[in-house]
C-alpha cells in the first residue's frame, strides 16, 4: 500500500559502490522507496563512491584488508553527510559498524545459491582433472578444493563482467558467482547450473541488500521502515551472529544459511581450512525470536571441535 510522504525539499543521496551490480541494488532500494511513497525519480540521486576493493585488482582481498574494503569510503561519505543513506552486498559487510551508523533495513532476499559459469562446461562435474579454476572467495576456494583437491585454483578479481571477459580469454575454465547477482542483472543465463545449498552452502547472507544510514536520521528511518523484510532480518541475525562469533572475514572460509518454516528457523553452517583440506559442519534449529543465540551457539560448537590454529594459512 502506497504511503504519503512529502517530496524532500532536496534528493536523497544513495551512496554506492560504481560497477553494474551495485548499482542496480541501488537503483532497486530507490525504485522500492519511490514506490512506497509515491515519490518521484527526481527526489533521489544515486552517489558513486570510489571504494578500494574496487580499485585493487592485482591482489586477493585478505591481502590488503578483507571486507571493509568495499564499504569503508562510504560509509565514510554517510558519516560525514555526503549521502542520506549506503546500499550494500551484505555478503561484504564487516560484521562491526563504526560509531552513529546504523544498518537495520534489508530489502527481500534474492536467490542465495552460487553459480557455476564456464565457456565450456556444464557443471563442476565436467571439469577434467588438474584444470584451472578461478575465484577470489576464500570460502569458494576452500570448497571446491575439498570437493576436487585435483583442481587449480587461481585468483579472479572483478566485477561479473570482468569475470567473464577473463572466462573468455582461458585464464580460468570456470569460476563462481552469485546467482543473486546474475538475476539482478538480468543475466540469469550465464549460469551453467546454479549449486544448490546442500552441495555448497553459500557465503553468510549472500542474495541479500541492506541500507545503512546514520542512527540520528529519523526522517531516513521512517523512510527505510516501509521497505524493510523482516524475514530477511530475521534469517541474517542468526547468520551474522554466527559470522561475528567466528570473527568472519576474508581470510577465514565460512559459509551460512538460515531458513524460515513457519516460527521455526533452521541454521547450517560449515568452517573450512584455507586450503580445502577439512571441513567442519553443523546443523541446527531454533524459535526464530532465537535465532541470534543459535548462530552464537553454532559458532562456539564449531570452533570447539576445529581446535587452535584451524584457519591458519599453511606455508
Amino acid at each position: 500500500m502506497t504511503q504519503t510522504f512529502p517530496t524532500p525539499a532536496k534528493p536523497l543521496k544513495i551512496g554506492t559502490r560504481g560497477s553494474p551490480l551495485a548499482l542496480a541494488q541501488a537503483h532497486e532500494t530507490r525504485d522500492r522507496i519511490a514506490a512506497a511513497f509515491d515519490l518521484p525519480r527526481e527526489a533521489f540521486e544515486v552517489v558513486v563512491i570510489s571504494v578500494a576493493g574496487d580499485r585493487i585488482q592485482d591482489r586477493a582481498l585478505r591481502e590488503v584488508g578483507g571486507k571493509g574494503l568495499f564499504t569503508k569510503e562510504i560509509e565514510v561519505a554517510l558519516s560525514d553527510g555526503e549521502i542520506d543513506i549506503a546500499v550494500h552486498s551484505m555478503k561484504d559487510m564487516p560484521v562491526e559498524q563504526p560509531e552513529g551508523l546504523v544498518l537495520d533495513c534489508y530489502l527481500p532476499r534474492e536467490d542465495v545459491r552460487d553459480a557455476f559459469v564456464s565457456l565450456n562446461h556444464a557443471s563442476l562435474a565436467d571439469v577434467p582433472e588438474g584444470a584451472v579454476m578461478g575465484t577470489s572467495s576464500l570460502r569458494r576456494r576452500a570448497q571446491l578444493l575439498v570437493r576436487r583437491p585435483d583442481l587449480q585454483v587461481v585468483e579472479f578479481r572483478g566485477n561479473v563482467q570482468t569475470r567473464l571477459r577473463k572466462l573468455s580469454e582461458g585464464v580460468a575454465e570456470a569460476t563462481f558467482l552469485a546467482m543473486a547477482g546474475l538475476n539482478r542483472l538480468e543475466m540469469a543465463e550465464v549460469a551453467k547450473s546454479p549449486i544448490e545449498p546442500d552441495q555448497m552452502l553459500p557465503a553468510v547472507a549472500q542474495g541479500a541488500i541492506g541500507i545503512e544510514r546514520r542512527s540520528a536520521d529519523s526522517a531516513t528511518a521512517a523512510l527505510l521502515e516501509a521497505i524493510h523484510d523482516r524475514t530477511t532480518a530475521q534469517r541474517l541475525a542468526a547468520e551474522r551472529a554466527f559470522l561475528t562469533r567466528l570473527d568472519g572475514s576474508c581470510e577465514t572460509p565460512i559459509a551460512g544459511l538460515a531458513e524460515l518454516s513457519g516460527g521455526t528457523l533452521r541454521l547450517r553452517g560449515e568452517i573450512l581450512r584455507p586450503d580445502g583440506s577439512e571441513a567442519l559442519a553443523d546443523d541446527r534449529s531454533a524459535a526464530v525470536e532465537d535465532g541470534a543465540l543459535l548462530g552464537t551457539e553454532m559458532a562456539d560448537a564449531l570452533l570447539a571441535r576445529a581446535g587452535a590454529g584451524f584457519f591458519d594459512f599453511k606455508s
